[in-house]
Parts: structure tokens; sequence; C-alpha cells
């Protein structure tokens, strides 16, 4: 059985015919399954950017379990093995594969991102190298949690963040608490949280967040708004990650940064912005961007086994693989307010 998205809002428990097991396959009985802001996009719109979903899809991809069966080939698993999924098949042929940049591929075949079906389900048939093992101290969940910290891990990475990075974050919803989780785990010595939404700095500050600042959707607040940025940051702004990706977070994002310094683009909100892109440029501020993440899953695997990253306190509501509680999970998880992981245990 597997959570069908049918349409706009309508989302039904039905039958789902597994894919064949081939060599390198592996069998998983899913345990646990995080909603994403991607999978509420598609549960609202039956969209989310170009991706459009045409026809019926099993939903999500945050997802961990146990192997059930294992393909002829498969030397790495055996069956009871607990293992976090990364959700993205890619070709593994094209260019950018071979040159390990595969979350690029043109042909990738993702979770729950249309057409391919995702992983709110009993079982899945996936491929076992995209399977990593969970440590024993490390739980279903947390294994589930390994996909959107992958997105802080990964934007980390791409912008050089390091003990000597002071680290600016646009944005204290999921995708903004995973990456300031992983910019500490990176050694990052200061780290400031804007955003528009009291409830959701007040988490960022439990969570570890050394300083944050509540600002307002209204552009005319900017340059007064990156002066106390600036002064918050005393030190500089070294690096900046907008995890919201509007034409006011990017401008913020990119005038309080240092020069010399770097901004990374994560949250996808507006496909086109104004910015100050000039200035920026003039003060040599390099403008890097990410899609999803790519060599992930090891590192995620470690930081929580060594208690580096805990991602328990993200989640905040839990539900049962029902048709009733699949449906108040969706409504919850896009409500918002104090949501921040709704998560499934099957």
């Amino acid at each position: 059985m597997a959570a069908w998205l049918l349409g706009i809002k309508t989302l039904k428990i039905q039958p789902y015919i597994l894919p064949s097991l081939g060599p390198h396959d592996v069998k998983v009985r899913i345990k646990a399954v995080g909603i994403c802001g991607s999978d509420v996009h598609h549960f609202k719109t039956m969209r989310c950017a170009n991706f459009i979903v045409k026809k019926p899809m099993v939903i999500g991809h945050e997802c961990a379990g146990i192997i059930e069966e294992v393909g002829s080939e498969v030397k790495n698993l055996v069956v009871g093995d607990r293992v976090a999924l990364e959700p993205g098949i890619s070709c593994n042929r094209c260019s950018l594969c071979r040159n390990g940049q595969y979350n690029l591929c043109r042909e990738m075949k993702f979770f729950g991102s249309p057409p391919t079906n995702g992983s709110l389900a009993n079982q899945v048939v996936h491929p076992s190298n995209l399977c990593f093992k969970l440590p024993d101290n490390v739980s279903l969940e947390e294994g589930a949690m390994c996909e959107p910290l992958s997105v802080g891990i990964h934007a980390c990475r791409r912008a050089n963040v390091g003990p000597e990075t002071n680290v600016l974050i646009m944005g204290s919803g999921p995708i903004g608490l995973v990456t300031m989780l992983a910019a500490r785990a990176f050694g990052a010595p200061r780290i400031v949280l804007v955003d528009v939404d009291d409830q959701r700095l007040a988490i960022a500050k439990d969570l570890g967040a050394d300083d944050i600042i509540r600002v307002s959707t209204n552009i005319q607040d900017l340059d007064e708004e990156v002066a106390k940025i600036q002064s918050t940051m005393v030190t500089g702004v070294d690096v900046s990650l907008d995890c919201v990706g509007f034409n006011k977070t990017m401008s913020t994002a990119l005038n309080a940064t240092r020069a010399g310094g770097k901004v990374c683009l994560v949250g996808l909100a507006q496909s086109e912005m104004t910015v100050p892109l000039t200035p920026a440029a003039a003060r040599e501020v390099d403008i890097v961007g990410i899609f999803r993440y790519r060599n992930t899953w090891p590192l995620c695997l470690e930081f929580l086994r060594s208690g580096k990253i805990d991602v328990k306190p993200l989640i905040t509501h839990r539900f049962t693989f029902s048709q009733k509680d699949v449906e108040e999970a969706f409504e919850t998880s896009a409500r918002g307010g104090n949501a921040i992981k709704v998560m499934f245990n099957l």
C-alpha cells in the first residue's frame, strides 16, 4: 500500500505494485517518512516549480527502513539491516554523472518528483548503492532526516563553511534550521538567523543560533536591517545562505555579506529576482547555487552517530500510516506554524 496523490489536496492510501527486484536492488520495508516542503507544494498545487504532477503519483522521499530482500549481486547489505535511502537515481552515464555531479543529471529519477513514484509506502525497491546502513545509535527517524540534512551539508560544502567563517542564514524554516546545524558541525564559530516569524526564530535560538533577527517583508526596510545584521555579526558576514529565495532575502544576503565573501542560494521561492547584483560583484561577492545534494549520506550519518548534529528536536509531529493520519499530517505540515518536521511511523 502507498499514499497516492490523486489531485489537489487529495491523498488516498491505495495498492502499489512494486517494480521487480534487479540484481543490484534491495526491497526495503519503509519505517519512517518525513514530509518535505516540496511534498506540500505537490499536495497543495499538484506542482513544485517546473515539476508538474500529471497522473496519480506516490508521494514522499525522506525515508528510512529495514532491508527485506536483496538482489543476487548485492554484497554490502543483508536482510534486517536498517538503512537510510538517498531518493534520487541518476543515469550514471552522462558527463555530469561521470564528473561526480550526479545531482544535476537530466535523467534523474527522484522519489515523489513527477513522474517518479515516491516512498510513502509499506515497501519500495531501490538500488543498494543508495541505501546507507544506519549506525546502531541512530534511529530510523533520524535516518529519514538525512535527506533534509543533506541539503544543509551540500550548501555548507558549496559555500566553503568552516571554522573561520561567520555565517548568516536567511530563513529559519526546516531547511534553514538543518543548514544551521550543518554549519555548526562544519565549525562555523558564529551563526545568525534571520526570519519574519518570531516562533521560528525562537526555535532557531533553542537549537543553537548565536543570535536571531526578526525582519519585515518590506523591501524599504532593507538598508536598516542589513546594518543591524552587520552590527550583530560584529566581525563581518563571511558566508550568507539564503534558505528562502525571495527578492528581499537574496538582496539582504548580497548586501550584508562582506567584500570577498560568499552567498549561497538554497531556497528556490522565486524563479526570477531583482537583486543588487552589480554592487555585490564590485565587492567580489561570489554567488553559488545548490540543487539537492550529492555524496552526503555518509557524512550525515557520521554527524548523527558522533552527536555533532542532533536532528531529533526538529521532529515536532508524528503520525501513523492510516488514511486519516495521512490527510491530517499533510494539513499539519501545510499550515506551518509550530510544525517543523512532520514524520510518519509506518
